[in-house]
């Protein structure tokens, strides 16, 4: 299974934030959408980089409740790992599980076209794993 039917099935609306956007305005839009991570952008919408709750946590380990002043810029992952939509998930969820990487940005052409979450991952497997399983059982049945 490819990654585009992961972002056709769940879509590709991705919730991004700028450098320059505080963490404090961060967190309340992790919060609000309940998701684990924004995609940082610049404002051709390539990917600067990602700032998940983990890069919070680890900046209020240092910082301390100073952390709401300071900018997403500061705390994001600049190194991003990406994907294209032709990418093959099974490859995809071992590099997330070998990286510990639960959120990879989805490219085309430079630009953002979607977001693939470690469970995206998952679910699609296990839905590949029941069909192959209501295929068997059919097949048996016969």
């Amino acid at each position: 299974m490819r990654i585009s039917e992961v972002i056709r099935r769940k879509g590709d609306r991705v919730v991004t934030v700028s450098r320059g956007a505080s963490v404090a305005d961060l967190i309340e839009m992790l919060v609000e959408h309940r998701i684990g991570a924004a995609v940082v952008i610049d404002a051709s919408g390539a990917v600067e980089g990602i700032v998940s709750e983990r890069d919070v946590v680890l900046a209020l380990r240092h910082a301390g409740p100073a952390t709401r002043e300071v900018t997403v810029g500061e705390i994001m992952t600049a190194d991003v790992m990406t994907c294209v939509p032709e990418d093959d998930t099974e490859t995809l969820a071992r590099t997330m599980t070998e990286k510990r990487v639960r959120h990879l940005p989805v490219v085309v052409d430079g630009r953002l076209a979607g977001i693939v979450s470690i469970g995206d991952i998952v679910k699609q497997r296990l839905d590949e794993l029941q069909l192959e399983r209501d295929e068997l059982v059919s097949y048996v049945q016969r």
